[in-house]
């Protein structure tokens, strides 16, 4: 009698991988984000290709290095001799985002760099975290004498006034100043790894939906979802994203449960309109 087993689908590994705060192992559920565009990418070699770099780096410190000198190495390391840099030239590729090609062309978006940047940080002993900054995810790093907080982009380390002066448009949008304004320290905080990879997920979430490319917005959703069981939002735009394919049961499916939660959202009663819509042209 022969055992067979079925291989997880990129959805099924992705929720394995997310099930608990405890044990989230960040970088390989961002890797795992690339296999809906690359379902036959091997994840862990792509790990195996992230360890080789630290293996490297390794080499050129010695073991009691201090912590402020292992950054340095990192940083030349890292940004100058693997050129790691943001991608100017095409900012809003998709590919920005999946890190087995942001390990090839060494090109991505700060979030994107800051998780291969941290994985090699955190094995050489480092202290580092990502921030989700407004507009521009951050690092930080503990060190001895204080904090320094880093841009993943280019390395160098911001000022507090520099941080400032990136957060005064958001300030402003938000109407965050004067007797309303939040302390810098606020927008300083570690990002959760959970938190991370949602980031990740509403950046692809945003090109798709800017290109109506309703099928990898569907598979981003799919995702969202299980990382953020209640998230109604992602309910309400998966089921929009279903009802522009012309997948009317599903879409009506997800509308409703946006609906069953959402009690007090602006948009209750447009989204009840579009059920009711939706649920005619079945009839």
């Amino acid at each position: 009698m022969s055992l067979s087993f079925d291989a997880p689908t990129p959805l099924q590994y992705f929720a394995s991988l997310v099930q608990s705060d405890d044990h989230f192992p960040l970088l390989e559920t961002a890797i795992s984000l690339a296999q809906d565009e690359y379902p036959e990418l091997d994840v862990q070699q792509v790990l195996g290709e992230v360890d080789q770099l630290l293996a490297r780096v390794k080499r050129r410190l010695a073991a009691d290095a201090a912590p402020l000198q292992r950054l340095r190495v990192l940083n030349q390391f890292f940004f100058h001799d693997l050129s790691f840099a943001g991608n100017v030239n095409d900012f809003y590729d998709p590919e920005n985002s999946y890190l087995n090609v942001v390990l090839r062309t060494r090109r991505g978006i700060p979030i994107s760099l800051a998780v291969l940047w941290m994985e090699l940080a955190q094995g050489l002993g480092l202290h580092a975290r990502g921030v989700s900054f407004p507009g521009h995810f951050m690092l930080k790093v503990h060190l001895p004498k204080g904090q320094v907080v880093i841009d993943p982009v280019s390395g160098r380390s911001l000022s507090r006034e520099e941080l400032s002066e990136q957060l005064e448009p958001y300030r402003r949008r938000s109407g965050l100043v004067d007797e309303f304004e939040v302390p810098l320290g606020l927008y300083l905080q570690s990002a959760p790894h959970r938190d991370i990879i949602a980031r990740m997920l509403r950046n692809l979430k945003e090109i798709h939906h800017s290109q109506q490319d309703w099928s990898r917005l569907i598979a981003v959703q799919d995702r969202l979802i299980v990382l953020l069981p209640q998230s109604w939002g992602d309910f309400r735009d998966r089921g929009l994203a279903y009802a522009a394919r012309g997948q009317d049961a599903r879409a009506v499916s997800d509308l409703e449960t946006y609906l069953a939660h959402a009690e007090e959202a602006l948009d209750i009663d447009a989204i009840a309109d579009r059920v009711s819509a939706l649920r005619r042209a079945r009839s």
